[in-house]
């Protein structure tokens, strides 16, 4: 195999790459150097990773290229390397889940999907870059600032941040990133790459910290659907260690793949994708969208989730109090001020919610699911936008509430596109579907009924085949010079 470094093999997708490694006219050591060279040049200032593990991954691949140059293969993802959002455990390799708290720590095992992945051949290249706690909101980032690779002025999205940028700039093949919101499908949105949340069980959380306990999954974040699908194949299954794991059989996700959607019926929700105050390029790209979806032969339906506006604060009353009660002994007491002040004032916020309203709001949060698996019943998957708005200024994102505005614009319309998927426990991907006139991504959302991810990516793979949104990447070239005047 040829050693040497050739930048452009970065971009290619895991798919394309996987190709070229087992037909031998790629070297797993050449992509993980392809890929430590993206990270060396563009992560002083897009802040990606935290932690880069280059001699190891070097190590791992040379492993990888001798297994599969003996005939040795473990599958598709051998000798790729993938990154993981940094509140996911890794053996040896310090863990700060973006914290200043926890900037020395070092597990001693591994998470269950990262076993998964070194099983299944892939190399652990560096712990990506998130909001403190993997929760959202925060201000000053220990690690530095996370930025947009399509403008570094504008907001990656959280809290899976840097699992989004690596993936858009070919620092890694694939990444994994944490969802309770949101966390992988806004990301995935604004970094203009794919993102699954998948069905809540279908991923062992073990080994990863999940402070969300009702919501949190762990999901794949790629350039394309099918590389989305190789990455959820590793990884999804029943795990012993978390007993929130379902057991249901693992389909073949990459053999759904290809087949058209000729007479799916599809539900437009209407409070998702029209509602008063959403961004005017957003909802034009959507109804682009809508329209190749209708070519393809899809049957579009609209429905109504009345109830889907609840989710935000039904979901911030309890999956906030859920993590501010497990961190109150822990850090919140000891180490105030050593916890980014986004991060103390909502976990504090967090802390005074009395018992009886965090009960009555996970009633509601029945009530909200219920809704919206009513509505699964009749159609085959739900699409809207993943967010109604394109990625704004980093300035500009910050979570200052202070009027009745503010409230609408950067809390709730903000999360309403995502929360009501989470809230139902449902698979949901997030997906290219355009530009803005200044470049920045818009995203496709397609939700699906508990464990029908097959179908979810089934129809994304269509769509994106016939949109062509996703082979669009980054100008990195124009990322120093841009930079320069953020």
């Amino acid at each position: 195999m040829n050693q040497g470094t050739n930048p452009s093999i970065s971009d290619l997708s895991a798919t394309e790459q996987s190709r070229l490694i087992h037909s031998k006219s790629l070297s797993p050591v050449e992509l993980v150097r392809s890929c430590l060279a993206r990270i060396e040049r563009f992560n002083p200032l897009l802040r990606a990773y935290i932690t880069v593990c280059a001699d190891a991954a070097l190590a791992a691949a040379r492993e990888a290229e001798s297994e599969i140059m003996a005939g040795r293969s473990r599958g598709p993802l051998h000798g790729l390397p993938f990154g993981v959002k940094d509140q996911l455990y890794t053996a040896g390799i310090r863990t700060t889940l973006g914290s200043k708290v926890l900037a020395d720590h070092v597990p001693d095992h591994d998470a269950t999907v990262i076993t998964r992945l070194k099983a299944a051949g892939a190399i652990l290249i560096g712990k990506e870059n998130l909001h403190e706690f993997g929760k959202g909101g925060t201000v000053d980032f220990p690690h530095g600032q996370p930025r947009n690779p399509w403008n570094p002025a504008h907001n990656p999205a959280g809290s899976s941040s840097g699992s989004g940028i690596a993936v858009a700039c070919g620092m890694t093949s694939g990444s994994l990133g944490e969802d309770t919101g949101g966390s992988v499908r806004s990301p995935a949105a604004a970094n203009g790459i794919v993102g699954l949340r998948p069905t809540f069980g279908r991923v062992s959380r073990h080994g990863g910290v999940m402070y969300g306990w009702t919501a949190d999954t762990i999901g794949p974040l790629t350039r394309c659907v099918e590389d989305n699908a190789l990455f959820l194949q590793a990884i999804a299954g029943h795990d012993p260690a978390d007993p929130l794991t379902g057991t249901r059989a693992v389909p073949d996700y990459r053999a759904a793949l290809g087949r058209d959607i000729r007479g799916l019926r599809l539900g437009v929700v209407r409070e998702l994708c029209w509602p008063e105050g959403a961004n005017a390029e957003v909802q034009a790209a959507m109804k682009a969208a809508l329209k190749t979806l209708e070519d393809m032969g899809a049957v579009l339906v609209e429905v109504s989730l009345p109830r889907a506006k609840y989710a935000v604060p039904l979901q911030m009353l309890t999956s906030d109090s859920d993590i501010a009660t497990m961190m109150l002994h822990k850090w919140l007491r000891t180490h105030w001020h050593d916890l980014d002040v986004g991060t103390r004032t909502r976990l504090a916020a967090g802390c005074l919610i009395p018992a009886a309203v965090y009960h009555r709001a996970m009633r509601g949060r029945v009530l909200v699911r219920n809704e919206i698996l009513t509505v699964l019943a009749n159609v085959d998957a739900l699409v809207c936008p993943t967010n109604l708005y394109p990625p704004g200024r980093i300035e500009s994102s910050r979570e200052t509430v202070d009027s009745e505005d503010a409230m609408q614009q950067k809390v709730l319309l903000r999360r309403i596109s995502t929360y009501p998927f989470s809230m139902a426990n449902v698979p949901a991907l997030a997906l290219p579907m355009g530009f803005t006139k200044s470049g920045l991504p818009l995203s496709l959302q397609i939700a699906g009924k508990p464990y029908d991810e097959a179908l979810v990516l089934r129809i994304g793979h269509a769509y994106e085949q016939a949109s062509l949104w996703v082979r669009q990447r980054p100008d990195l070239e124009a990322l120093n010079r841009e930079g320069a005047q953020t």
